[in-house]
């Protein structure tokens, strides 16, 4: 059994596959917040896990804890990839200045996009603590993208308790111009990310852009330009780089 570990800021999700199974074909897929990494110990350990595939964004911390959780279940720290950004990988070239300075959410996310639009010019746009909108041309060149502050942090920042954020994203946003603080608020975080994504698209017209991350749902009803919502595609991409011919 493959087993692939995406290790965001807030929350680690993860998929169980067959080791020959397409990418994207979960046998089982779960989530679990930092503190609670033990309680899924008992599922991975059923699952016979001979590889795991790890992306991790949080921190050697919470690298500690996956692996103490991944040797409970019974796998080798051989069996255990680490995924970093590299120059390139299943079909992607990273065109970053220096390759491994890319997050690793990203690049696995470029190649799960990658996979699912073959020879499209695309937009990646993850939506999480940060929002990152990322260029791939169809030759599968990483060109760049844009990093924000995502819809949680902005609202947080502005002193907007981030249990709200549901609500944020079930405002209707009648008026652009808000004629109350919270809705003012509201407003400036949504058009904010909604606004970049518009400028990217301005800046690539002919990419296909995707959306993904777990404010997705909260931005997607206020986009301004046509895109396709996308679960897990950091998940999607890390099967894919786990098949053989994809190193």
């Amino acid at each position: 059994m493959l087993l692939l570990i995406d290790a965001g800021n807030t929350r680690i999700k993860w998929a169980a596959a067959a080791t020959d199974g397409a990418p994207g074909r979960w046998l089982a897929q779960g989530a679990a917040a930092h503190g609670e990494l033990a309680q899924v110990v008992p599922q991975w350990r059923s699952f016979c896990v001979m590889r795991a595939l790890v992306s991790n964004v949080a921190g050697a911390a919470i690298a500690a804890r996956i692996a103490e959780a991944l040797a409970a279940a019974g796998v080798t720290p051989e069996s255990i990839e680490w995924f970093r950004s590299t120059p390139s990988r299943a079909g992607v070239t990273n065109g970053y200045r220096q390759p491994a300075q890319l997050g690793c959410d990203r690049f696995a996310s470029l190649i799960g996009a990658r996979h699912r639009h073959p020879g499209r010019s695309l937009l990646v746009v993850t939506c999480g603590t940060a929002t990152t909108i990322d260029a791939l041309d169809a030759s599968g060149r990483f060109d760049g993208g844009m990093i924000l502050p995502g819809l949680g942090t902005m609202a947080d920042s502005l002193a907007l308790n981030t249990a709200q954020l549901p609500a944020v994203g079930e405002a209707a946003l009648e008026r652009v111009f808000a004629n109350n603080t919270r809705d003012a608020i509201v407003s400036g975080c949504l058009h904010a990310q909604v606004g970049a994504i518009a400028r990217a698209q301005a800046a690539m017209p002919d990419a296909h852009c995707l959306l993904s991350g777990g404010a997705a749902g909260h931005v997607a009803p206020h986009m301004s330009v046509p895109f396709e919502r996308i679960d897990q595609l950091v998940l999607l991409g890390l099967g894919v780089a786990a098949r053989p011919e994809a190193t």
